[in-house]
């Protein structure tokens, strides 16, 4: 959630954010006025509170006539202090409830607009030119199909849309994938973790999925848990409640897990194959760190991204998301997208989030710092990127990768998760 201090201080920069995320400014206000109210009430339950103890202390000094007026004030007193106390209590959880409705502060640099309002940053790799090559590139289905690694049909006869296999190399591919990309994560200092894909309210409302992407996620009612669209809900959640000392940041965990995503508001997009699905599996990096820190190591994130796909060899852009198409915990959000050759364009692979303070402080996740001979505790700041989502991976190679005879050239990076394969060849039927 966003500073408090910052909101009394400076509303007019948090009206700004809202609008430039396209979101409901008046809730800055209506904020403003429950804060104002619990304050003020929580004032006036304290000054009844002190005059009913002070009472307290009279009447059994008093003389009977006095002790009959006093005790009839002590009356009166206990009723106030109640209204004053269920005062106090409404205007917390307005404003908690008004708190938990209102996005990020976006980052001054963000592009504001929409979602095609992006700005392109840089631009890696070269684009395959198949006409010169002889040939007309085949979609990542057909591959798939050809090459024994994908079964839609069978995925939808027993889950419906939007749901898949991965078999033979398909599979060995995937493990491959996610093998690479947790040995860099490793090797660039990060903690592998496997992490629990069922979590409690708490921890999907404290990274911000509650809000406007509460229609993508899955709930299960009758034992009130969440599946995650992302390990960045768990590992987000893992120090929930805790205090880091400074001098142990920063933290990084690198986590892999299954993704569940109902896809709302999608019908009649990425219909065909692996790209858009309902359940994924993803290795997602994460990063606690020092807030003074945070925009260092959104830029690190954004470069072990950029380091993955270029082992990949998969031509690719970077863009700076747009403040409409931010998800509500992100100030600021990097991209990378990889060339789809059968789309003719660039498509999400990988993002980078700086969160700043605002899941840190919906979890309760503080630093221990010294500042002049003094502990102090504050909001730490959370980032995440996304290495590798395993599917839409499988599309740009297959697809960026294809051989004129619907074989798939290995990325070299692959190789030794792949027992060596330089090539996945087209099965037999």
């Amino acid at each position: 959630m966003i500073d408090l201090r910052l909101l009394r201080e400076d509303p007019d920069r948090v009206r700004a954010s809202q609008r430039a995320r396209g979101e409901d400014v008046e809730l800055v206000d209506a904020l403003l006025s429950a804060d104002e109210r619990r304050r003020s009430s929580g004032v006036r339950f304290d000054e009844l509170r002190s005059e009913q103890k002070a009472l307290g202390k009279l009447i059994p000094k008093a003389s009977p006539d006095e002790r009959a007026e006093l005790l009839k004030r002590a009356e009166q007193l206990k009723a106030d202090v109640k209204a004053a106390d269920a005062a106090q209590d409404e205007a917390d959880a307005e404003a908690k409830s008004l708190m938990l409705q209102i996005g990020n502060i976006v980052h001054e640099d963000a592009p504001v607009g929409g979602e095609e309002d992006f700005v392109v940053l840089e631009t890696h790799g070269t684009i395959r030119d198949f006409g010169a090559e002889g040939f007309e590139p085949k979609d990542h289905l057909e591959l798939g199909e050809k090459l024994g690694a994908i079964d839609m049909e069978r995925g939808a006869k027993v889950s419906g849309s939007r749901f898949y296999y991965l078999t033979g190399v398909g599979a060995l591919l995937e493990l491959a994938l996610v093998n690479a990309a947790i040995a860099q994560a490793t090797e660039a200092g990060f903690i592998p973790m496997l992490t629990p894909a069922l979590v409690r309210p708490r921890a999907m409302e404290g990274t911000g999925f509650l809000g406007q992407a509460a229609e993508n996620v899955y709930h299960l009612e009758k034992d009130d848990y969440y599946l995650v669209g992302t390990s960045e809900v768990p590992l987000a959640a893992y120090h929930m409640d805790e205090i880091i000392d400074a001098e142990k940041l920063p933290l990084r965990y690198a986590g892999f897990s299954p993704c569940y995503r109902r896809e709302a508001g999608t019908y009649g997009k990425d219909t065909r194959g692996i790209f858009r699905v309902h359940q994924f599996d993803k290795v997602e990096m994460f990063s606690y760190v020092d807030p003074a820190d945070a925009e260092a190591e959104h830029r690190r994130l954004l470069d072990w991204e950029k380091q993955w796909l270029t082992a990949l060899e998969l031509p690719f852009q970077v863009i700076d998301v747009a403040t409409g198409d931010l998800g509500a915990s992100a100030s600021r959000k990097f991209d990378c997208e990889a060339w789809i050759p059968t789309q003719g364009k660039y498509r999400e692979l990988t993002s980078a989030s700086n969160c700043n303070g605002f899941q840190a402080r919906r979890l309760s996740v503080r630093m221990r710092d010294t500042r002049d001979g003094k502990k102090v505790l504050q909001p730490l700041s959370t980032l995440n990127g996304t290495l590798c989502a395993v599917p839409r991976t499988i599309v740009a190679i297959l697809e960026n990768h294809q051989l004129a005879d619907g074989s798939v050239r290995v990325p070299e990076v692959l190789r030794p998760y792949l027992g060596g394969r330089e090539v996945l060849e087209p099965v037999a039927k």
